[in-house]
């Protein structure tokens, strides 16, 4: 059978028409090839955002944006296009973020930690990220002051370089170089000053060794004091001070117990010291033996009786 011309030129019209509208739909970020989820999220702002920008997860891109709608409230509704191998959470944030200087924008994911996945045509939480230049800001008025400060500086740089600072200048250097005359001058005769005393240097010097030798043997003999210091407080240390302290201790506590002994009517030694009676029959044996020898003394016949012949009778 022989298809004529017109029915080629309808066919072939038909396969670019079909090329051209798949080609469109691509462009426009429809993957017609392939299966998708769609998934919605609401700005305030959508500004630098626009129909095919990529959505990304830590980079890399999982889907695109299919279309953007304006709601009556002046908020904007931007659906996506994800690939359906791609599991999202149900609490995950798609946040507008600027992707360059110039205000281009796109959609990144941050996964939630929900285990329950959204399904299709749900809608997610957004979020709006600041602009690159909003957060370059305080950058830019940091380089302001900056130029500010430079400006500041050149301007005094201008003032140190004209004439007048210049012939200050000089001046300044003249008298330096004055002084280091001076000083040169000072220098030569601090020379021939200690040239002349050179002597007297050397005698001082040789005081000073003296003093230094005696010095050394000062030490010597102060370290023998030391060291016999040294074995005396060793001696001492190892000598039984301890046991001679307890003892004396031992004896004083002894004392102690005596004395109180005493006092308490305790004793011999407490009777004689505390009893009166004693006292009183001692003074009485004292007061009749005084007696006895005055008795014995006037009448020793009374007491003793002897002869030389014999006894006599009476």
């Amino acid at each position: 059978m022989k298809i004529s011309n017109e029915t080629k030129i309808g066919v072939l019209t038909t396969i670019a028409i079909t090329i051209l509208i798949l080609c469109y739909s691509y462009l426009r970020g429809n993957d017609v090839f392939s299966t998708s989820n769609r998934y919605y999220a609401i700005y305030n702002s959508v500004d630098g955002l626009s129909v095919s920008k990529p959505v990304l997860v830590n980079g890399f891109p999982i889907g695109h944006i299919s279309n953007m709608t304006l709601q009556p409230d002046g908020r904007t509704t931007v659906e996506f296009k994800i690939e359906s191998k791609y599991n999202v959470p149900d609490n995950t944030l798609a946040k507008l973020v600027s992707t360059d200087l110039l205000g281009s924008k796109a959609i990144v994911f941050e996964m939630g930690n929900s285990k329950t996945y959204a399904s299709d045509k749900d809608t997610l939480k957004a979020d709006i990220q600041g602009s690159l230049a909003e957060s370059l800001q305080p950058i830019q008025k940091k380089a302001e002051s900056l130029i500010s400060k430079l400006d500041s500086s050149l301007a005094s740089i201008n003032k140190v370089l004209n004439p007048n600072f210049q012939k200050n200048v000089d001046r300044s250097f003249l008298s330096i170089a004055n002084s280091l005359q001076t000083i040169d001058g000072i220098t030569k005769k601090i020379d021939n000053l200690v040239g002349s005393e050179t002597g007297h240097i050397n005698g001082i010097l040789s005081n000073a060794e003296s003093v230094s030798d005696n010095l050394k043997t000062s030490t010597s003999h102060l370290n023998a004091i030391t060291t016999n210091a040294e074995t005396f407080t060793s001696d001492l240390s190892h000598s039984n001070v301890k046991q001679t302290l307890d003892n004396a201790n031992k004896a004083v506590t002894d004392l102690q117990a005596t004395i109180a002994k005493i006092n308490d009517g305790k004793g011999s030694m407490s009777l004689l010291i505390n009893d009166d009676h004693l006292y009183r029959n001692l003074d009485s044996a004292s007061s009749n033996l005084n007696k006895l020898f005055i008795d014995l003394k006037a009448h020793p016949k009374r007491y003793v009786s002897f002869s030389v012949f014999g006894k006599k009778d009476k």
